[in-house]
């Protein structure tokens, strides 16, 4: 936090923003408004007034010339989720820099488990949709872990989880957004402009030398960023857009730029990690505005009562996410583990136990935000398989954080027991040893 976070408010209304951001910053309410996103959605996509939704949604503005006639669905896959993303290059770069990728002999299980967890879904899709050739686009649906949901539902279910736990899921579900972000660049991307994509990275290289020139600057100025960093950004944005790469990538590469370590060369920073003093910043952003708005407009579907949701049920489309999702993630992410650990001389962490492997990776099945944006680019415009797609994914996270959860809860039972022994001994040493004595009866003398 900044000395700007903590002066007294300057404008009405100042307290109660703070209130709100500091609100948003909080994993569990980020996932909550998610879910609450996606069944709004849901809900009016069903409902007499789906025409209305579907009318919102397909709404098309912007400057054509650019080719920024989107409809507003297309803004908040292609744009709003943008902010998602440089949030994740944020919390990418500062994992290998200063974090837990920054050493081989601790990130290679979770990078391991990661990898496994990814291509183990995969296969299972591939293998339930193999009759069909025309459905194997879809074969990156079920790879990908919502960090935000999956975080969120260990939050609010692993109060006494021990600490490497989180860090693993946290370092886990990092590197598996790294490896579908090079899924959506190289497979759902084609018919690329060379000269846009040119610009694209000469905009990024400025973007990083202002940040790294003036990062002391855009620590101490809230508004700075804003008025510098964002128009560049956008125009990066933009520029991506037009070359044919799916314009999310332009936030990890823009977030990359982001110093992360304190410059030693330059005392005048006092210190501040520029990456850090922006995720602070801008998280409130993404998991309050971005993230729910892109979750609202990609959720809804149109299941056609009955009917339309037996064929959804049978597609093979919904078989293969769901069990790729629900069953893949956790199969990949421990078989990973073990065998890393039976070829190599790689151990666990002595405070994890495979039980809550298991846990962690069926919380890695929670696929809601990456898996929503890579269904829509998987089928056609139009097509039922992405419905179908979006369908799966929903029942997927919801069976995956469910069962995870039933897992976890009784897992961090048994910590908090723990914790509570340890207690419970710790009080008993503090006791002198004068009242530790054993009692004797008077008029006996002791041995």
């Amino acid at each position: 936090m900044t000395e700007n976070d903590v002066r007294a408010p300057r404008w009405p209304g100042y307290a109660e923003v703070h209130r709100v951001t500091t609100l948003l910053r909080r994993e569990a309410v980020g996932g909550m408004l998610l879910v609450i996103a996606a069944i709004a959605a849901i809900i009016w996509a069903n409902s007499p007034a789906s025409d209305a939704y579907f009318a919102v949604r397909d709404f098309r503005f912007g400057y054509e010339p650019w080719h920024l006639e989107l409809s507003v669905g297309a803004w908040a896959a292609d744009g709003l989720l943008a902010i998602f993303f440089f949030l994740v290059g944020l919390e990418l770069k500062r994992e290998i820099v200063v974090g837990s990728l920054r050493r081989f002999s601790t990130a290679i299980v979770p990078i391991t488990a990661a990898a496994a967890g990814v291509a183990v879904p995969a296969l299972i899709y591939v293998v339930i949709v193999a009759s069909q050739p025309s459905l194997l686009a879809g074969w990156a649906i079920p790879a990908a872990t919502d960090i935000a949901f999956a975080v969120a539902v260990l939050a609010l279910v692993g109060s006494h989880l021990p600490g490497p736990l989180r860090i693993f899921l946290l370092t886990l579900a990092v590197v598996d957004d790294l490896i579908a972000i090079a899924i959506i660049a190289l497979f759902y991307t084609s018919d690329i402009s060379l000269l846009p994509l040119a610009v694209f990275a000469v905009l990024v290289a400025i973007y990083g030398v202002i940040a790294h020139r003036g990062r002391a600057w855009f620590a101490r100025h809230r508004w700075a960023a804003w008025v510098v960093l964002l128009p560049i950004g956008f125009a990066a944005w933009a520029f991506l857009h037009a070359s044919g790469v799916h314009a999310t990538i332009a936030g990890v590469a823009l977030a990359f730029t982001i110093p992360v370590a304190p410059s030693r060369r330059r005392p005048e920073t006092n210190g501040m990690d520029l990456a850090e003093e922006f995720e602070h910043r801008f998280r409130p952003l993404s998991a309050g505005i971005a993230v729910p708005i892109f979750a609202f407009f990609a959720a809804g579907v149109s299941v056609g009562g009955g009917e339309g949701l037996a064929r959804a049920i049978m597609d093979p489309v919904t078989i293969g996410v769901v069990a790729g999702l629900v069953l893949g993630k956790p199969i990949g992410i421990l078989l990973g583990v073990r065998v890393l650990t039976l070829v190599t001389k790689v151990r666990l962490d002595p405070a994890l136990k495979w039980i809550d492997l298991a846990g962690v990776g069926l919380l890695a099945g929670i696929g809601f935000t990456v898996s929503l944006l890579i269904a829509e680019l998987s089928f056609p415009a139009g097509s039922p398989h992405t419905d179908d797609a979006k369908i799966a994914i929903m029942v997927a996270s919801l069976l995956a954080s469910l069962l995870a959860a039933s897992v976890l809860l009784v897992r961090n039972r048994r910590y908090k027991q723990l914790a509570l022994a340890e207690d419970v001994d710790a009080d008993d040493d503090d006791v002198p040893d004068v009242y530790q004595q054993p009692i004797r009866p008077k008029g006996r003398p002791s041995a």
